[in-house]
């Protein structure tokens, strides 16, 4: 009796865990927008940091002169 009780208890479980990781939110057009958002202020924070690198490169060469 104990065996149909653990193997039923699985089964519910299992059916419940497949339904709701059916249920996931799909994307929206906002959160599309705020992912692009974020890749570009990404992109442009490195290109900030390897001007700001290029800068101190030049300003040490003028120092050793």
């Amino acid at each position: 009796m104990k065996l149909n009780n653990s193997v039923s208890a699985a089964l519910i479980m299992s059916a419940l865990l497949i339904a709701l990781s059916g249920c996931q939110k799909q994307e929206g057009p906002a959160e599309r927008a705020g992912k692009s958002v974020d890749q570009a202020v990404d992109k442009a924070g490195q290109q900030i940091e390897k001007a700001g690198e290029k800068i101190q490169d030049a300003a040490k060469g003028d120092e050793k002169k």
